[in-house]
């Protein structure tokens, strides 16, 4: 596994389940986001459980002097970066016509701009390197239509496709992780609380299963990774309904 990873959103969710389990394969972390004191828990935590170092780098990645930052930390040569993970993220309670045109605009920046300007910047120095690994925290709604955020992982999802197959011959791999419903503070900070959403208990997961599945298929080197038999379906059958049968069912997840 890495020697050091640089993880964006690491505050809380799959971000911070992947510094922890990381941190207990012994990998350095370069822990990303813009809230300090959240990200200095998690560092404290990692520290007392396990003998790595852990950075913590606080930067809003929509304010542009922030993310050069993030970019000068993953290209400077005297602290290599071996794995980058994109976690950053935040999804958007209500249908498109509903939602501040600048809201939908600030999403698409953060989940698909972002990660192809850090992927950009990480990319050069593993490439000389001839190691490393790029990680897209993506969804399975990027394979419905679920209005923009199932585009904006979709978009992760061929890119990764393409990423993996232009570079893994250079020892550099790119995976797409794909989950489906999964138990962190995302949907609460949507203010869509996961009673509400109305799902059986079975399409649940759980962060320490979607990131332990993750980490074997990105030692795999695998373009995608899903979690889960009933999560794999899901996807197969996604390329077999009717468009229209699989957009109704996208679309009963926004308000």
């Amino acid at each position: 596994m890495a020697r050091t990873a640089l993880i964006t959103g690491a505050s809380s969710g799959l971000g911070a389940e992947f510094a922890r389990q990381l941190a207990a394969r012994g990998t350095s972390l370069v822990l990303v986001a813009p809230e300090g004191e959240a990200l200095e828990q998690v560092a404290d935590e990692l520290t007392g459980r396990f003998p790595v170092d852990v950075e913590v780098l606080t930067a809003d990645l929509l304010d542009e002097p922030q993310l050069q930052k993030v970019v000068r930390r993953l290209t400077d040569p005297d602290r290599p970066i071996d794995m980058l993970v994109n976690s950053a993220g935040f999804g958007l309670p209500l249908s498109f016509e509903r939602n501040q045109i600048v809201d939908e605009v600030r999403h698409l920046h953060l989940l698909v701009e972002v990660p192809m300007r850090l992927t950009h910047a990480a990319l050069g120095p593993m490439l000389e390197r001839r190691r490393g690994r790029i990680v897209h925290i993506a969804s399975v709604a990027g394979f419905i239509p679920f209005s923009t955020y199932g585009a904006c992982k979709g978009w992760l999802i061929s890119f990764s496709g393409w990423a993996n197959g232009r570079y893994a011959g250079r020892g550099v791999t790119v995976t797409a992780v794909c989950p489906g419903f999964t138990h962190t503070r995302f949907h609460e900070r949507m203010g869509l609380p996961e009673r509400e959403i109305g799902l059986p208990a079975w399409l649940w997961l759980q962060a320490p299963d979607v990131v332990s599945g993750a980490l074997r298929d990105i030692a795999r080197g695998k373009a995608l990774s899903v979690p889960t038999l009933r999560y794999k379906t899901a996807v197969a059958l996604s390329r077999i309904l009717p468009a229209s049968v699989v957009a109704g069912v996208g679309g009963r997840r926004r308000r």
